[in-house]
């Protein structure tokens, strides 16, 4: 097999310009540590590498009137580290951290964990949840898409040939509101998930004004349930209101059997995890 070719570009125009002329066999490196497992593995062959960790714009995090930009190359290690993501978003600092061991987590970034796009992948529903827009540059320019529209399927993305994942943006935090990421997994650590659910809410005293919920291995994608969130809004998040809002996450659910899990038990948790994110994120609004 034909060796790949490296390439360090130090801005994203060059990025841009080397994978657009790669005919499709360009891949990004970020942290590899999905990459270079695919190519020890032989699943993934390509004919160009473009490692994008020269780039400041994808390498560094930035907050502007309390909206948060991270670069897609950002390391798990350096968001959990921040204390201004800590403070404001939570529920996503602790689903990136759920990215592999403590090893991986100084390589693996939350904008290869959403292009590698597992329907499982830790950061994305937490990301969804939390509104995130993901910043998209390739070789007709920008553009902006929420993070529920980057992929198609496991394995593939809505990018065009030549466009790279940039940033993701988090909306400016409403006061009294809490965001939290839980996943069920067979073993204790460094494990896939058999469902994962984020959730993102807003309290006014004790009634929910706003809410995101989100829903990962369960579907071909990570899920964004409106139903869900329309279920929470409005209610103290009452046994009723989170019933409801949990039936309208088994509904949504369109999970396969595999070993991990089956049908009827992935379904079955995706509702026991909602409640139980609502939970911590409703006690992070009221204290925050």
């Amino acid at each position: 097999m034909k060796e790949a070719r490296y390439t360090a570009p130090e801005t994203l125009d060059e990025a841009v310009a080397l994978l657009a002329s790669a005919n499709g066999s360009g891949r990004v490196l970020a942290g590899g540590t999905d990459l270079l497992v695919q190519m020890r593995a032989g699943t993934a062959k390509p004919g160009l590498i473009v490692d994008v960790k020269k780039i400041p714009e994808m390498t560094t995090i930035t907050e502007k009137d309390g909206s948060y930009r991270i670069g897609a190359a950002v390391s798990g290690a350096v968001i959990g580290e921040h204390e201004g993501l800590r403070k404001a978003w939570p529920g996503i600092v602790e689903a990136v951290n759920l990215i592999g061991s403590t090893q991986v987590q100084g390589r693996a970034s939350a904008g290869g964990n959403l292009c590698n796009a597992s329907p499982a992948a830790d950061s994305v529903p937490a990301m969804v949840a939390a509104g995130a827009m993901v910043t998209i540059q390739g070789p007709k320019g920008r553009r902006e898409i929420p993070a529920e529209k980057v992929n198609a399927g496991p394995g593939r993305t809505t990018l065009a040939p030549g466009e790279i994942v940039v940033s993701f943006t988090l909306p400016v935090r409403p006061r009294n509101s809490g965001d939290a990421y839980l996943r069920l997994i067979p073993r204790t650590e460094m494990d896939i998930a058999v469902v994962g659910c984020g959730v993102s809410l807003t309290m006014d005293g004790d009634r929910c004004t706003a809410a995101r919920v989100s829903l990962g291995a369960v579907a071909p994608t990570v899920l964004l349930v409106e139903d869900a969130g329309k279920a929470l809004v409005g209610s103290t998040l009452d046994d009723g209101a989170l019933e409801a809002a949990a039936a309208a996450c088994r509904a949504a659910c369109k999970p396969i059997d595999d070993k991990r899990g089956t049908i009827v038990y992935r379904t079955k948790i995706a509702g026991v995890l909602l409640k139980r994110a609502a939970a911590i994120a409703a006690e992070r609004a009221r204290s925050h």
